[in-house]
């Protein structure tokens, strides 16, 4: 019985037959407990919910609220897949969860839902939760979990030192309690990004040689997932030799098979890397893209669906045609932002180099200066490089 539905409704019966509160308790209860429980301060037991149906000559469920969903009914409606994301969060908030245990089970599954449809405050929010339960619970594996999906949407959002927080703190709890190789690699893994995303680049290669070494020569998802982000750190320091060798690992010890959604979006940053090599790797990036486009089209999300069009708009502009570029990227200003903050500035900085190719040289100009300025406060110091070099390239003297 939930409250405060159990004590409003309680009150309702009770006035409804012109009982006073000390009419109605007897040796069974006193006034003070029924009038907690009318306010809703105290939950009932079942011990006092049968006395009071025998007073008030009711049955048990003339208190249960209508409508309202047994909540592991609900719970397996909602994991099932046989109501859309938007329905299950409805389905779940709708019903009734006394066990902490199924409670954390339901903000992690809406929060995963949320995710998956590029909802990504709304995920961060039902993470929080998922931490707060996980920490009543005190299960490490859920308290790194929770951790460790709560800092990844929040770096997705931009929220930098607060994702490092929680990343650090997810990594603690899996090296305290000496979780498995699986559970520390993915805390791990989200400690990595984060502390690249916060310029601590030291930190972060000290770390993913740690990764590496957790998962020596293991094929599939967490020995791509390692050498991606191993990859990722030596983008930001410079090493683009090293990280194509590593991403080209990572490439070739996952299987379609294993994670087709990981396989993609390892495609997805094999091109974005092609892109960030001097010269850019053109051919090489298009034949990413051409093996990741029908994977979007079969397991891809919001995400990666924008991230595949970014890509394909860099790949336009590269490939001599910018009218192209620019309508894929009227086209994702049209819809609601899905990409990282990382990548919407890569986006932007994109966007700026077509006003420049354009008639709009000045404005271009001075939109890469202040896209050059951003990232270099929010310490991506290759996108600011990245920024720099285009706006020097634009006011040189043309030939």
């Amino acid at each position: 019985m939930q409250q405060p539905h159990f004590g409003r409704r309680l009150k309702q019966m009770r006035t409804e037959r012109g009982l006073s509160q000390s009419a109605l308790v007897g040796d069974g209860m006193s006034t003070g407990y029924l009038s907690r429980l009318e306010s809703g301060a105290r939950r009932p037991t079942d011990r006092a919910v049968d006395y009071l149906c025998r007073r008030l000559g009711v049955e048990r469920d003339a208190f249960e609220e209508p409508g309202r969903r047994p909540f592991l009914q609900a719970l397996a409606i909602a994991s099932s897949g046989e109501a859309p994301g938007a329905e299950a969060d409805e389905l779940l908030s709708a019903s009734d969860a006394e066990d902490p245990t199924l409670q954390w089970h339901a903000f992690w599954l809406i929060a995963r839902r949320r995710l998956g449809q590029g909802r990504v405050a709304e995920a961060r929010d039902g993470f929080r939760e998922a931490v707060r339960l996980a920490d009543d619970l005190d299960v490490p594996e859920l308290r790194c979990r929770a951790r460790t999906q709560l800092a990844r949407c929040l770096r997705s959002l931009g929220e930098f030192d607060d994702a490092l927080t929680v990343a650090e703190q997810a990594y603690q709890v899996a090296r305290g309690t000496e979780l498995p190789a699986s559970e520390a690699g993915a805390a791990l893994l989200t400690l990595i990004s984060c502390e690249a995303e916060t310029g601590r680049l030291p930190d972060a290669r000290a770390h993913s040689d740690e990764l590496l070494g957790l998962v020596g020569d293991f094929d599939g998802t967490l020995g791509a997932e390692a050498r991606w982000a191993s990859a990722t750190v030596r983008v930001r320091q410079g090493d683009y030799e090293g990280a194509q060798q590593l991403l080209g690992e990572a490439l070739d010890r996952l299987a379609s098979g294993d994670d087709l959604l990981l396989w993609l979006r390892l495609r997805l940053a094999a091109a974005s890397l092609s892109f960030q090599s001097r010269p850019p790797l053109v051919t090489r990036a298009a034949e990413r893209l051409a093996e990741a486009e029908p994977a979007v089209a079969l397991v891809g999300t919001e995400v990666t669906r924008q991230e595949l069009a970014a890509l394909q708009a860099q790949l336009a502009l590269h490939q001599g045609r910018p009218d192209d570029a620019r309508e894929i990227v009227r086209a994702l200003r049209d819809e609601p932002p899905r990409l990282s903050h990382r990548d919407q500035l890569r986006l932007q900085i994109l966007e700026a180099q077509l006003m420049i190719l354009g008639d709009e040289r000045t404005e271009g100009a001075q939109r890469l200066r202040r896209l050059g300025e951003e990232a270099q406060h929010g310490a991506d110091v290759d996108l600011a490089a990245e920024a720099w070099r285009l706006l020097a390239e634009s006011l040189a003297p043309e030939d």
